[in-house]
């Protein structure tokens, strides 16, 4: 569990670590076959391939959906590493390995997992002012402040800003940004920023599926196809997990002829590998 030095109680709410119990798991399911490479080369869009009588929807041109879809795997199906290191204990519950460092410690875990990735596709379009995360206090932490020489300085049960420290948006102090989100953030927080979504039918790349509280857990909906008949949708599903470890692509654990693809509605829940949300738990960034 991960262990962090301050403490930070407002309006009743403990954030020592808070991150850290952002993910629970509830069963490891048996593997199921894959959806075999369309092209065989190494980003999602190429990798996993769409069912017969299904396409990819279209997404804006340079969006966070786009950006999700075409984001690079590692070759094959490597085993899922912790943080240290050593392997996953339940390898069942992927069918490919995102190419993205796990961040050092015990930090990266299933809300860390989201906000890095939203907070790296802002990094690579130099959309700096964008990049911003709560605490699960409440407090508004923009990396723009951050950018400018500011830290979020806990002092008892506030949270206030101190000037003096290194400056610019390199890529080593936005390391350090993230570091102190993933401390002081976790599910809660980022649940609390988020905008429901009327309708899974509706789903989009870049919408997840997220229960906050303490434990909770959150799975990032990275593609999302449509049946060319109707346009129902079906959509793919990356975590990351506790302790921290590789983010990952979801096989289905429910319709294997359909793994990893997954069905708006189908079932009373949506039941992933390692964790089962309500379907009114989807949500999107505003």
């Amino acid at each position: 569990m991960r262990r962090v030095s301050l403490t930070l109680v407002l309006s009743g709410i403990l954030l020592s670590g808070a991150a850290s119990l952002s993910c629970t798991a509830v069963g490891k399911g048996a593997p199921g076959p894959l959806v075999k490479p369309q092209s065989g080369g190494n980003l999602i869009s190429e990798r996993i391939g769409v069912p017969e009588g299904y396409r990819r929807i279209t997404v804006p041109d340079g969006g966070f959906g786009e950006w999700l879809r075409n984001f690079k795997l590692k070759p094959g199906t490597p085993p899922v590493k912790l943080y240290n290191g050593s392997p996953k204990g339940n390898q069942s519950v992927h069918v490919a390995v995102l190419d993205i460092d796990a961040f050092q410690g015990d930090l990266q875990q299933c809300a860390d997992s989201v906000m890095r990735l939203r907070a790296e596709y802002f990094y690579s379009r130099k959309r700096f002012d964008d990049i911003h995360f709560n605490f699960t206090s409440g407090d508004r932490i923009p990396f723009s402040r951050w950018s400018k020489g500011e830290r979020p300085a806990v002092r008892g049960n506030s949270v206030v800003w101190t000037g003096g420290h290194a400056k610019g948006t390199a890529r080593e102090n936005f390391r350090e940004y993230l570091k102190t989100v993933f401390t002081y953030a976790g599910t809660d927080s980022l649940s609390r920023e988020l905008k429901p979504v009327s309708s899974p039918a509706e789903v989009l790349p870049g919408d997840m599926f997220i229960h906050g509280g303490f434990p909770g857990h959150v799975v990032l909906v990275v593609d999302v196809a449509e049946r060319i008949s109707d346009g129902k949708r079906i959509f793919l599903l990356a975590q990351g997990f506790m302790p921290a470890q590789d983010m990952h692509l979801l096989r289905n654990p429910n319709d294997e002829a359909r793994s990893p693809w997954y069905v708006p509605g189908d079932g009373s829940r949506l039941v992933t590998p390692e964790y089962t949300f309500d379907w009114s738990e989807l949500r999107r960034f505003p």
